[in-house]
């Protein structure tokens, strides 16, 4: 780590001998907590980008969606609102299923095959971005994602009728799949809703149940690994553009090294909060053999519906991680 904190140090002190001819602030809306690793990483990222462009360009970070709620960020940037943002890239599979490439169950289940997974898709998202006047700039892994529960589940016949949160379409699924209720709740919301009994389970990564302390309403954390997905970082095309080459150098700098620091963190992270998980009293551990079988057949109605809605493109996307494997 202190050799990275040395790269991004001498990023950011390449441009910053002259003192910025005319400043731009740029506000960044993010939808987690600020203690959150993604919103540390997105911090890291702005102090690099400001400092390493002299000024010119100043990212100010706003975490806990208290600037856009999560499902408005996108949309912020792409109007003009805020110029750069962070959201989950799955969010946006109600538009394109192409967004759900990296939520698709048991098809990348650890950090190595999620990387393998974003090299496959990387170029498909990046155009279908650049048609919404988006820029992407860098996209990190959230650790593999488990069910939460309040009470033990054995198997899928146990989640009947449970309240779910959901965040995507499929999280979404996966509940009806399972005879669960969804209920669609932002993450700074979370604490709250199981506080009041308007969920009692999620699927979700050990970094979010700790980060929102769930061990005081939540009492099961099953390590499915059903998926990992990805917060990415864009920015407004259009203001892009008005960028200067030098500034844009600097924060595709930045961005790479967001994108390792990133990695780096999501992977120390997931022992970490787990461990803090069981310190809150929660009981971690692996899933019954018969919920796992029954979760992998429902893994695979929901790829197949994927591949289906993503079409042509999607089946490449599957196609090239599977040749990489």
């Amino acid at each position: 780590m202190k050799k990275l904190t040395s790269l991004l140090a001498a990023t950011a002190l390449t441009a910053a001998a002259t003192a910025p001819a005319m400043a731009e602030k740029w506000d960044m809306p993010m939808a987690y907590s600020a203690s959150n690793f993604h919103s540390a990483t997105g911090a890291e990222f702005a102090k690099c980008v400001t400092t390493g462009t002299g000024g010119e360009v100043e990212i100010v970070t706003h975490p806990s969606g208290s600037l856009f709620k999560g499902a408005d960020i996108k949309r912020a940037i792409q109007t003009g609102q805020a110029p750069i943002g962070e959201r989950l890239l799955s969010g946006h599979q109600n538009e394109n299923a192409l967004f759900g490439f990296d939520s698709i169950p048991f098809l990348a289940t650890s950090f190595d095959d999620s990387a393998k997974l974003w090299e496959a898709a990387r170029p498909s998202i990046e155009n279908l971005l650049a048609e919404q006047n988006l820029t992407l700039l860098y996209a990190v892994p959230w650790p593999p994602q488990g069910l939460y529960f309040k009470d033990e589940v054995n198997s899928v016949a146990d989640m009947e009728g449970i309240k779910f949160r959901s965040y995507n379409n499929a999280t979404s699924r996966l509940a009806e799949l399972t005879g669960m209720l969804p209920v669609t709740i932002e993450a700074a919301e979370i604490s709250q809703a199981f506080a009041t009994g308007v969920a009692d389970s999620m699927v979700s990564s050990g970094s979010t149940g700790y980060d929102r302390k769930v061990w005081e309403s939540l009492n099961y954390f099953y390590e499915v690994d059903a998926w990992l997905p990805r917060n990415y970082v864009m920015v407004n095309s259009d203001i892009w553009a008005g960028v200067s080459d030098a500034n844009k150098n600097v924060i595709k700098g930045c961005a790479e090294l967001a994108e390792y620091a990133g990695n780096w963190r999501a992977k120390e992270y997931t022992g970490f909060t787990l461990q803090g998980l069981r310190d809150g009293g929660m009981i971690v551990g692996p899933a019954s053999e018969q919920m796992t079988n029954e979760l992998k057949e429902i893994g695979v109605t929901m790829t197949n519906e994927w591949l289906e809605a993503a079409g042509d493109e999607g089946k490449a996307i599957v196609d090239a991680f599977n040749s990489s494997q």
